[in-house]
């Protein structure tokens, strides 16, 4: 640190002959004038290093003692801009730049978001930038509670949010707000329905009425788990039947049987590539966007783009809000051209399948399935017959009263 000072304050090499050059020595420890680096080159001849503005005292103390001083160099940095004392062009953009420097610090160049797991960034960040929070603006002229307090208030993800303002940098921390867990409505009267036809193969009641028995046959709609609660009174009790409400709940599996049919033309449309293509560069800085070469102009018909981005970054992988652009255009035609049927029919049964197994459900199990194909009227149709082993309820509102299967508790006590 001291050399540095020594080095912005600039310094003097001297030589100091006289008859008694110890002496100057002595002064200069006794009227604060600083030195170092002391050589004697013979007894009345010694070289040192003083600072800059410690010359002018230093001469006057050598001739009190009768001592000649010459300077034989001097470094520093006042001596690096004296050579540019009469280059005023230098000296006004050195000035303008520290002055850019100075004001440039004051707005933003990064936006981070840290502490999110659940929500995504980019979310955040355009949150944000509705609330004008983006690259460039003024970083002191933020209210930042204003700010973490609208953005809490539009996102209900987030229970908390902090922003801090480091330099160029705005660091914005969030905490996410915990998910609730679902709440069952036990409320209401509902029974369990089957959503397709099959044959019941299992059958798990948790709460209701089970109305069907393993091996029933149920077509789509019928009821499987009633809401309606029978109570059977006692044996040789003259007490009625009593019924009550509830929402039925439980599992029932069944083998079904599964028909679904895809199409595809087997004629398409291809792209054959003309060979023509274009790349146009562009350099972005915050939300302008500046066109250094080529046209973006594009004429053709039909093109793809292809967009590459490459984000300055400075060192820790902190993205700057200034990127290259390159886009690259490549034209085709589009020429129709007759599809392979083999490939055609291997893709509809892949998608065929897929759309199966999302229809019975991960729990649900494919026993077998067939495949069969035909091309009506230039179209390639593909239907598939599959066997399964899926669950098939589903909770429906009640869809009669519990009066209408039998005497209640009123009317027999009536």
């Amino acid at each position: 640190m001291k050399r540095l000072m020594n080095f912005l304050r600039g310094m003097a090499d001297l030589r100091v002959t006289g008859l008694f050059p110890e002496r100057l020595i002595n002064l200069c420890a006794q009227n604060g004038v600083e030195f170092w680096g002391v050589e004697w080159l013979d007894e009345h001849t010694l070289r040192l290093t003083v600072r800059r503005r410690h010359l002018r005292q230093l001469r006057e103390l050598a001739q009190r003692v009768g001592c000649d001083v010459s300077q034989e160099g001097s470094r520093g940095l006042p001596d690096f801009l004296i050579r540019f004392r009469t280059r005023y062009a230098f000296l006004t953009g050195l000035a303008l730049s520290l002055c850019a420097v100075a004001f440039l610090s004051q707005f933003i160049l990064t936006v981070e978001v840290k502490g999110n797991e659940r929500v995504p960034t980019a979310v955040i960040l355009s949150q944000l930038r509705q609330l004008g929070v983006r690259p460039g603006v003024y970083g002191p002229g933020l209210d930042r509670q204003q700010l973490a307090q609208e953005t809490l208030r539009e996102m209900e993800e987030l229970s908390w949010v902090g922003i801090n303002l480091h330099g160029t940098r705005l660091e914005v921390i969030v905490r996410e707000a915990v998910a609730s867990p679902e709440r069952i409505d036990e409320k209401g009267y509902f029974d369990i329905v089957a959503e397709a036809d099959g044959i019941v193969t299992h059958i798990e009641p948790e709460q209701g009425d089970a109305a069907v028995q393993e091996g029933d046959t149920v077509l789509a709609g019928e009821v499987l788990i009633s809401g309606t609660v029978t109570m059977e009174p006692p044996k040789y009790s003259d007490l009625p039947t009593r019924y009550y409400q509830t929402h039925a709940r439980g599992r029932v599996w069944a083998r079904t049987w599964r028909t679904l049919t895809a199409q595809i033309p087997l004629e398409a449309n291809t792209k054959v590539y003309t060979g023509e293509d274009r790349k146009v560069w562009s350099l972005k800085f915050l939300d302008r966007r500046i066109e250094i070469f080529g046209n973006s102009s594009i004429s053709w018909p039909f093109y793809d783009k292809i967009t590459t981005v490459r984000q300055l970054t400075l060192p820790g992988e902190r993205a700057l809000p200034i990127s290259l652009i390159q886009e690259s255009y490549r034209a085709y035609e589009l020429e129709s051209r007759e599809l392979d049927r083999e490939a055609a029919q291997r893709l509809l049964e892949e998608q065929l399948k897929d759309r199966l197994e999302r229809l019975i459900g991960e729990d649900g199990q494919i026993d077998s399935i067939r495949f069969s194909a035909k091309v009506e009227d230039g179209q390639l149709k593909v239907t598939a017959q599959a066997e399964c082993q899926e669950e098939i309820g589903k909770e429906v509102p009640g869809s009669a009263p519990p009066e209408e299967h039998g005497e209640s508790e009123e009317q027999a006590s009536s």
